[in-house]
């Protein structure tokens, strides 16, 4: 049992969990609860780390992930309750956290049959980044396409907000945003921008082909080099004074609405 905050292995979550450069550096980060640390696939799970007072209540779920998950007892590391507070982020840690591996996805593992693509561009909000992802999910989208300044998806805030939704939808990082917009656009995909000057509102478009959407910077929206390089720009109408919506509510409706013509 580790009962020291000057172990190697608890410094190293510490790290991961504090500090972006340490996740890019190992290619690892971390999640806590006990849902999140369910749901990592068995393949990307480093080690999981259980509070003494956790693993004593839960035997039935230990032996859950030991029998049924196929994880190794190896796996499983015990930490002081007083050491596993130090080691937590969360307010009231339920006393287990896991070490996982990061994926590697490519926008060309995304260009399946008609794709339907989400393209980030700086977005700055880890709980906008994390609720994209979740609807991603819930909306079948082929994947996520991200700006290098965008957020750090590994972030604990987004991880959070994704409710499990990073294990399971396909994203990539890319250093010129700009090249992975032409890339979409060379594989027969429309490539939409919600913008003011938009022609059509979102509802005047066909969405059942290859689509992807825009989405920019909570404060100042999309770059205008990306602006411009939009096949299509398309207005989400606004009553009262409000311009525009929240990222990820926005991102929500346009996706939701190729969700409604794919499906027709």
């Amino acid at each position: 049992m580790i009962t020291s905050t000057s172990s190697s292995q608890v410094k190293h979550v510490i790290s991961l969990l504090s500090k972006a450069r340490e996740r890019k550096k190992n290619k690892e980060y971390v999640v806590e609860g006990v849902r999140m640390v369910s749901e990592v696939p068995a393949d990307l799970l480093v080690k999981i780390y259980m509070s003494e007072r956790f693993h004593s209540n839960n035997p039935e779920y230990v032996h859950e992930l030991v029998k049924k998950q196929g994880i190794s007892s190896d796996s499983i590391e015990i930490v002081a309750d007083n050491v596993f507070d130090r080691m937590s982020q969360t307010q009231t840690p339920q006393g287990i956290m896991a070490v996982v591996r990061m994926k590697d996805s490519s926008i060309s593992d995304m260009l399946t049959d008609n794709p339907l693509l989400i393209l980030v561009e700086n977005l700055q909000d880890p709980g906008n980044l994390g609720t994209i992802l979740r609807m991603g999910e819930g909306a079948g989208v082929t994947g996520v396409v991200m700006s290098s300044n965008t957020v750090d998806i590994y972030n604990p805030k987004t991880i959070r907000s994704t409710m499990g939704s990073i294990f399971r939808v396909p994203f990539v990082y890319v250093q010129d945003f700009s090249d992975a917009v032409s890339q979409c656009q060379n594989a027969g995909i429309k490539v939409y921008a919600a913008h003011l000057g938009g022609k059509n509102t979102y509802l005047g478009e066909d969405y059942r082909e290859g689509t992807a959407f825009l989405i920019g910077n909570e404060g100042n929206g999309l770059t205008d080099d990306i602006t411009k390089q939009a096949d299509t720009l398309i207005r989400i109408p606004m009553q009262g004074e409000v311009e525009s919506l929240n990222a990820a509510i926005a991102c929500t409706i346009l996706t939701y609405e190729a969700v409604r013509q794919r499906s027709v």
